[in-house]
C-alpha cells in the first residue's frame, strides 16, 4: 500500500510529462490540465490502496482513459498533437528535450550553422507532420513506446490491448513514417 507521501511524490514526478502528453493529444492547454488533474484525482481516490510500484501503470491507464473520455464528450473523431517545439524544457530541468537531441549528439557535440539549424528544423517539422497523420492507435502506441519509453507490456496495459497489438501498431507506425519520410528525402 502506497503511503500518502509516496503517492504525492509519484504524482509530482509525473505531472509535467503527463501534461505534455495530454497537450499532444488534445491541443488545448486548459483541457490538458483538466485531464491530468482528473487523472490524478482518480488515482488518489480509487487506487491509493495499491502498492507504490503499481502506480505508474495505473496512472498511465487512467490518463489514457480520461483522454479518451474527453474526446468522446467533445465528439472529436481525430486526436491531434501539438508541435514538439512548443515544449522546450528549461535548462535546469533534466527532462528529455527532443530539439536538443536533433541538434547535437553526445558522441560528437558540435555547433551547427544557421543553414544546418534551419534544415534540422524543417526535417523536424516534416517528422512531426507525419506523426500527426498516423492513425490514432498507431500514434498512441508509437508515442507511448518511443516518447514515454514504456516497454511493450506497459504500453499494452496503458492502451488496454494485447502486446501483439502494440507490436503491430508500432510496426505499422514505423513503416508509415519510414515510407513518408524517405519520400521527403529524410534519412532515418
Amino acid at each position: 500500500m502506497a503511503t500518502e507521501k509516496e503517492l504525492s511524490d509519484f504524482l509530482q514526478s509525473v505531472e509535467k510529462r503527463a501534461f505534455k502528453r495530454s497537450v499532444y493529444h488534445v491541443r488545448d492547454d486548459e483541457a490538458a490540465l483538466d485531464i491530468v488533474q482528473d487523472s490524478m484525482m482518480k488515482l488518489a481516490e480509487h487506487y491509493s490502496d495499491k502498492p507504490s510500484n503499481e502506480l505508474p501503470m495505473l496512472f498511465q491507464r487512467i490518463l489514457s482513459n480520461t483522454t479518451l473520455d474527453w474526446f468522446r464528450r467533445n465528439k472529436t473523431k481525430k486526436a491531434l498533437f501539438s508541435n514538439f517545439s512548443d515544449f522546450e524544457s528549461s535548462s535546469d530541468s533534466d527532462e528529455f528535450d527532443i530539439l536538443e537531441s536533433l541538434t547535437q549528439s553526445d558522441n560528437n557535440p558540435k555547433v551547427q550553422s544557421a543553414e544546418e539549424n534551419y534544415a534540422s528544423a524543417e526535417n523536424f517539422h516534416d517528422i512531426e507532420d507525419e506523426v500527426q497523420k498516423l492513425p490514432t492507435r498507431q500514434r498512441e502506441a508509437f508515442l507511448l513506446r518511443y516518447w514515454e519509453d514504456l516497454d511493450v507490456a506497459e504500453t499494452a496495459a496503458a492502451m488496454g490491448c494485447s502486446e501483439g497489438s502494440v507490436k503491430t501498431h508500432c510496426s505499422r507506425a514505423i513503416q508509415s513514417l519510414h515510407k513518408a519520410l524517405s519520400a521527403k528525402g529524410i534519412k532515418p
